[in-house]
C-alpha cells in the first residue's frame, strides 16, 4: 500500500486491544497512543517516578477512546508474553494509571516491559488490598473492562511473589 505521494505506508503493529463493556472496543498502535489528546500525555514519566523512563498516556485517555459502560467496576490487564493477568478496581486506578509506550521516541523495549507497560503512580495511595506492586504489569497487550473481577494470576503469598520476581 502507498500514500498519495507513492511512498510506502508503514503500518505499526497493534500493541493494545481494549475490549469488554465499552462503547467502542479498539486496537491501538503506538502511533494511536501518541495521537491521544495532549491532556492525557505524560512526556517524561521520570518526573513522576525517577526510577521510570519514557512517554506515557494516562488510563483516563484510553478510557475516553472506548467509553466504558456505567456498570464497569474492574480493569483487567492481560500480558500474553508471560501469561500474567491482574484485575483491579477501576475507580481506584482511573486517575493514577498510565501506559508507558515509548522511550526516547522509540517503541518501549521488552527489557523495560514493552511494548506497553501499565504503571500505577503511587500504588500504595490506592488503600486497597487489591492493588499492589504486581498491578504494575509489564508486556500488557490487552485490557478488559467489566462489572466483575476478571482473571488475576498475581501471587497470593510472599513465597509466590518472590518466585515471580526470580523468574523475571
Amino acid at each position: 500500500m502507498v500514500n498519495k505521494w507513492g511512498d510506502p505506508i508503514v503500518s505499526e503493529p497493534v500493541i493494545l486491544r481494549v475490549e469488554g463493556q465499552v462503547a467502542t472496543p479498539c486496537e491501538l498502535t503506538r502511533q494511536d497512543l501518541k495521537a491521544v489528546d495532549h491532556r492525557f500525555q505524560i512526556a517524561d514519566v521520570s518526573r513522576i517516578d525517577p526510577q521510570r523512563q519514557g512517554r506515557a498516556v494516562t488510563l483516563e485517555g484510553v478510557l475516553n477512546l472506548v467509553r466504558p459502560q456505567p456498570t464497569v467496576r474492574y480493569l483487567t490487564l492481560h500480558a500474553s508474553a508471560d501469561d500474567f493477568h491482574a484485575s483491579v478496581p477501576l475507580d481506584q486506578v482511573r486517575q493514577l494509571g498510565l501506559f508507558i509506550y515509548e522511550n526516547d521516541g522509540q517503541p518501549l523495549e521488552a527489557t523495560a516491559g514493552g511494548p506497553l507497560r501499565f504503571y500505577i503512580q503511587d500504588f500504595a495511595a490506592c488503600h486497597s488490598g487489591e492493588i499492589d506492586e504486581c498491578a504494575n504489569v509489564k508486556f500488557v497487550d490487552r485490557i478488559e473492562l467489566s462489572a466483575d473481577k476478571g482473571l488475576d494470576t498475581r501471587p497470593v503469598d510472599e513465597e509466590d511473589h518472590e518466585e515471580l520476581h526470580r523468574r523475571q
